[in-house]
């Protein structure tokens, strides 16, 4: 049996779900943003100072840049804006959303906002066409909400076309488009200004930051829905995150430059290449969607989703763990639910749905440790 030896490191490859934190810069000022005294100054200019740092990496301008917990958070703020505009105009999402943008919608009907859904193809993605319907379908649509790259399958969306459709439809009153890039972020080449996104979500521990800090971008900016405090020009409430926010113009610093991110992105892909290759061939092994190949630069490099026949996700994912190697069976988010919505959202049969498990890697992985979870996954099917 293949295993990780004793006091070796585990092999990790659930960096989707979150990445490993690399270091903690303790010559931030503790004092509290708001305050008027010395201590409260410099933490407020260290504050600042790391807005300014994210917004050159991000290209936009740092007035458009508002420090949050998270991707939840971010993308949130930006859905429940919806709450206090004006009119009845009509909320859309993808099918194939992370949870914090579905379960909103469903809370955003329940309390009489007009919501609708756009869905996506065989291979996970929201194509011009598919969103072209779901515009001509709701008429009134105000606020449409799609991901850059799928946290599930790493299906990659075409921003700047979703957004040419919406430019287009110049006989409707104009739509807010929302753009969750927590695993575009510091991965595949993005482009905020050329795309004209209304707003967008970046989370910092997908890259190698902490946790409890994350970014919303907003071009313009909204009323929020919740208020208290008056933190963050009154969009995000409560007292700032000065070390968090220090930490995340770190690592965006350290890995979502473009040329960072493109040696990154051929580095994953060699790496992905012998993955799916290897996985493809073996007799029991799906890859979701099935037409996934190497070559295919409409998925990300760092994301894939793959079924074994006959072995529940859960069981491959603890099997695999036993024996050193970190996966899961879909977003970490919804963990405690066997539901798999994006997936059934794409038409995958239930029961390949059930079987399947999520293998994502990031900057510290390397070829051998691919390699090592090729043989374990041999290793576990020769006994379930």
């Amino acid at each position: 049996m293949v295993k990780v030896e004793s006091g070796k490191k585990r092999v990790y490859l659930d960096w989707a779900a979150s990445s490993p934190y690399s270091k903690t810069d303790n010559s931030v000022p503790f004092g509290n943003p708001s305050s008027n005294h010395s201590e409260g100054r410099l933490a407020r200019q260290a504050l600042e100072d790391a807005r300014q740092r994210c917004a050159a990496v991000l290209n936009v301008p740092p007035k458009t840049l508002y420090f949050t917990s998270g991707g939840t958070e971010s993308n949130s703020i930006a859905l429940f804006s919806n709450l206090t505009r004006p009119g009845k105009g009509r909320v859309i999402s993808s099918l194939a959303e992370h949870a914090s943008v579905r379960e909103g919608m469903e809370t955003l009907d329940k309390m009489g906002k007009p919501t609708g859904n756009v869905t996506v193809d065989s291979a996970g993605m929201v194509t011009s066409e598919t969103f072209t319907k779901a515009l001509d379908k709701y008429g009134d649509t105000r606020f449409a909400a799609i991901m850059s790259v799928n946290n599930e399958t790493g299906a990659v969306t075409d921003v700047a076309a979703l957004k040419d459709v919406i430019k287009k439809r110049k006989e409707t009153a104009p739509i807010h488009f929302h753009c969750d890039l927590v695993q575009a972020i510091g991965k595949i080449p993005i482009d905020i200004s050329s795309w004209e996104i209304d707003s967008a979500s970046i989370s910092a521990h997908k890259i190698s930051g902490p946790r409890g800090i994350g970014l919303l971008y907003l071009r313009k900016p909204l009323e929020a829905f919740y208020t208290g405090g008056g933190q963050e020009k009154g969009i995000r409430g409560g007292t700032e995150n000065t070390q968090g926010a220090v930490e995340l113009a770190n690592c965006l610093s350290q890995y979502a430059d473009a040329k960072t991110v493109k040696l990154e992105y051929e580095s994953a892909k060699s790496r992905w290449k012998k993955l799916i290759t290897s996985l493809a061939a073996m007799e029991r092994c799906t890859l979701i969607p099935s037409c996934r190949i190497p070559e295919d630069d409409r998925f990300s490099p760092y994301i894939l989703q793959a079924a074994f026949k006959d072995i529940p996700g859960e069981v491959m994912a603890r099997a695999l763990d036993d024996i050193g190697f970190a996966v899961s069976t879909g977003s970490a988010c919804s963990s405690s639910s066997p539901e798999r919505p994006v997936l059934a959202a794409m038409g995958v049969d239930e029961k390949l749905r059930v079987e399947g498990i999520r293998v994502s890697q990031g900057y510290s992985t390397i070829d051998e440790e691919i390699e090592l979870f090729l043989e374990a996954v041999a290793e576990v099917l020769k006994f379930l």
